[in-house]
């Protein structure tokens, strides 16, 4: 079986991970044959959002506890994820990937990564493992790879900050995969259309079916 770690960003859309778009990747694996195991950084994160009313919580939250609710508890922090231990990796995406393992919604191209998740990516690249990104987490592969093929939908100011940081984009809809052959990397829009939960779904299983393609 193959094995891809999921590296997930807290839990809820406006402030973590994509709750439909982690879920539905981690059925997407099981269902093609193959396992998982989820990580996320132990870190505090950005801010607390209520996702009833969009207003920042005056509280604190950490990122790896937060993402822990979807992994059902069967979750390791990012210092535990080894490139050489699995076969693949994959982001789902949320507003935390751009809150909490990078700084893109506030830096925009300017922005930096968690510097264990930029040395984890370099490291899967390396051994040229491939690497699978949904919804705005392409952004992170723009920064860490920068001369990369890639999608996040048809977003204007997200495309020009892609294309800041040197990456070449290509407008896609609902379930397209965009593959950088050279590179390794496979990315999917998901939520960053204006998408139904069944479109998520269709994303997330094609984008591992491609992965698991390239392992073969």
């Amino acid at each position: 079986m193959k094995k891809f770690a999921v590296v997930l960003a807290g839990c809820g859309v406006f402030d973590g991970a994509e709750i439909h778009e982690s879920t539905l990747t981690l059925l997407s694996i099981v269902q093609q044959g193959a396992q998982y195991e989820i990580f996320a950084p132990d870190i505090k994160q950005h801010h607390v959002l209520n996702h009833l009313t969009g207003k920042e919580m005056p509280e604190t939250r950490n990122v790896l506890v937060e993402s822990a609710r979807i992994a059902r508890g069967r979750i390791k922090p990012l210092t535990d994820l080894k490139a050489g231990l699995f076969d693949a990796l994959i982001l789902p995406g949320g507003f935390g990937v751009a809150k909490n393992l990078c700084d893109f919604a506030f830096n925009g191209s300017d922005c930096t990564v968690n510097q264990q998740l930029e040395k984890i990516l370099i490291d899967f690249h390396k051994e040229r493992k491939p690497i699978g990104a949904l919804c705005i987490s392409p952004v992170i592969l723009s920064k860490v790879f920068q001369d990369v093929k890639l999608t996040i939908g048809h977003d204007k100011n997200t495309i020009a900050g892609i294309e800041k940081m040197g990456s070449k984009h290509v407008e896609t809809t609902h379930g397209e995969v965009i593959i950088d052959k050279e590179n390794n990397l496979f990315t999917t829009p998901c939520y960053m259309l204006d998408a139904t939960i069944l479109q998520i779904y269709e994303g997330t299983g094609n984008i591992v079916a491609a992965m698991l393609k390239s392992m073969v």
